[in-house]
């Protein structure tokens, strides 16, 4: 009997279930037609009371409701409830690379962004192969950067005002105030960009330059990884920003790090800079293109997600154009800059897409497009920069674990390397 009961109680409380959800069902599509002035439609509480039952049904069967409110002058629109569908793989990828970053990967986000990109990438659809170069120079196989010694004499004009874009990341507050303290000067400007991981950092930095009117922090912040998209991203988005700042009149775009000190003066660098206004300072790879781009794994395929560079497989480059790179530490003239930042034509459009998908996009973007764009006359083959590589200390595959590639970093300044800087 008591068994019997129980199934008769079962029975009546789902009955009672089912009438409770078709009673909001009706309620719910009905006050799509209902006006403003409606007794309903006219209360907010009662409106929430509804969303909250609707939530509560939802889980009670397991499936999410997403309710979306337009506003459309004075009338709401209530759209019907969608249910989230299982995610449906565009294709199953064809090559090892990208089936082992989907057997690794742990997120669910980024093994859509994954699958997505495999799938475009194996149909060749992921970015546009017909980039055309703008060159006034023939194609030669050989890079049209420029040797410069800085004994030419020094031409007259107004004095040269950069740009320094301060990428920093980490605690080390004490050492970005001592290289700040070393390069300021009233005529410079200096645009901070922190790592979005480092909270603390950002802090010290208002603090730092909360009195300086050449200075600024970045708004935003972007995680950036050894050899990651968002190197690439950061810088474009920097220069961007600089552009746009109409009262900072500078010359010259020059990027450096928490790590970096100057080894000349501050006369001694505009001078340099003054006499060489038109050109721009990247350092080339070298003479052997085919292996840069085999070395740098410029022709695979990689995307970046939960903070880590995924190789997804081989690709084909662009045929019409030469592939250049080198050095990411830039020294690059205003008007380099704002081509890079406002043009339209393909060879920028189509390259910024591309190295969206490219391993160390920073060490070949900017080369690749001043080689094949207007510009490419102007460009001296040095960044300025005295860099300490010691290949079997800085090329050890530290990176493995944010990057499915070994590359190779350059090695602090020790005492015994004292003689190179003098």
């Amino acid at each position: 009997m008591a068994h019997s009961f129980n199934i008769v109680k079962f029975i009546i409380a789902v009955i009672l279930l089912i009438v409770l959800v078709q009673i909001l069902v009706f309620l719910h599509f009905s006050s799509i037609h209902w006006h403003d002035d409606h007794p309903i439609r006219g209360n907010d509480h009662i409106k929430s009371s509804n969303e909250k039952l609707l939530s509560h049904v939802s889980q009670i069967f397991g499936s999410k409701i997403k309710a979306k409110r337009t506003l459309h002058g004075s009338h709401r629109d209530l759209s019907p409830p969608v249910l989230d569908m299982p995610y449906k793989a565009p294709c199953k990828p064809k090559h090892k690379d990208a089936n082992s970053a989907l057997k690794r990967v742990k997120s669910e986000s980024c093994r859509r962004e994954i699958l997505k990109t495999a799938c475009l990438a194996e149909s060749q659809k992921l970015y546009k192969t017909h980039i055309r170069r703008s060159c006034p120079l023939h194609k030669s196989g050989k890079s049209p950067a420029k040797s410069v010694t800085d004994t030419k004499p020094i031409p007259r004009g107004p004095p040269i005002r950069i740009a320094y874009i301060m990428t920093v990341h980490g605690r080390s507050i004490r050492q970005v105030k001592r290289l700040f303290k070393a390069i300021y000067h009233n005529h410079h400007y200096f645009y901070f960009h922190v790592d979005k991981r480092s909270d603390y950092l950002r802090r010290e930095i208002k603090k730092l330059i909360k009195d300086f009117p050449n200075a600024a922090l970045a708004p935003w912040s972007l995680s950036t990884i050894w050899g990651g998209a968002t190197l690439l991203q950061m810088l474009l988005k920097c220069m961007e920003d600089l552009i746009n700042k109409e009262n900072w009149k500078w010359d010259f775009f020059i990027n450096i790090s928490g790590s970096d000190y100057p080894i000349k003066d501050n006369d001694a660098l505009t001078k340099f800079l003054r006499g060489h206004r038109e050109q721009n300072f990247l350092k080339p790879h070298g003479r052997d293109l085919n292996r840069f781009i085999k070395k740098q794994g410029i022709d695979r395929t990689f995307i970046q997600c939960d903070d880590h560079m995924w190789r997804l497989g081989n690709r084909q480059l662009p045929p019409d154009i030469e592939i250049d790179g080198g050095s990411d530490w830039i020294a690059l003239n205003r008007k380099f800059c704002h081509y890079l930042v406002t043009s339209t034509d393909s060879l920028v459009t189509g390259l910024k897409h591309m190295y969206k998908y490219t391993l160390l996009p920073a060490e070949s973007f900017f080369h690749t497009v001043l080689r094949n764009g207007p510009l490419c006359k102007k460009w001296i083959s040095t960044n300025l920069r005295l860099t300490n590589w010691k290949r079997k200390l800085g090329c050890r595959c530290q990176y493995k674990h944010i990057v499915d590639w070994c590359g190779c970093s350059p090695n602090d300044f020790k005492p015994e390397d004292m003689p190179r800087i003098k």
